[in-house]
């Protein structure tokens, strides 16, 4: 298993830009799928973006596409997720998760969860 930490949320204007980053510490960091969730109030968490362990596939949620890019740096055992022209109802608790061995978008598939980091976007 991997321990996950997410940092760089934050308050953002609508328009802005962040980048979360997710960095892991444990074995084989390589062959994890790692992606980013979502939780806004009131709402079930949700898929945003995944970063396949292996041929360095990505996936995205509609919602985020265009918008929203995942990357890794398996040297630093980390992963980001650049999101640019962020909308209001993007406003939510952001997770990265960590799937073994596994090309995983669904929650249940992932093993390892971080605390999640808060990015709030204002109008």
């Amino acid at each position: 298993q991997v321990q996950l930490v997410e940092s760089g949320g934050g308050l953002v204007q609508a328009g802005g830009s962040l980048r979360l980053s997710c960095a892991a510490s444990g074995r084989a960091f390589s062959r994890y799928t790692i992606s980013w969730f979502r939780q806004a109030p009131g709402k079930e968490r949700e898929f945003v973006a995944a970063f396949s362990w292996t041929l360095g596939r990505t996936s995205y949620a509609d919602s985020v596409k265009g918008r929203f890019t995942i990357s890794r740096d398996n040297a630093k055992n980390t992963v980001y997720l650049q999101m640019n022209s962020l909308k209001c109802e993007d406003t939510a608790v952001y997770y990265c998760a960590a799937a073994y061995l596994r090309v995983a978008t669904t929650e249940g598939d992932f093993g390892s969860w971080g605390q999640g980091t808060q990015v709030t976007v204002s109008s």
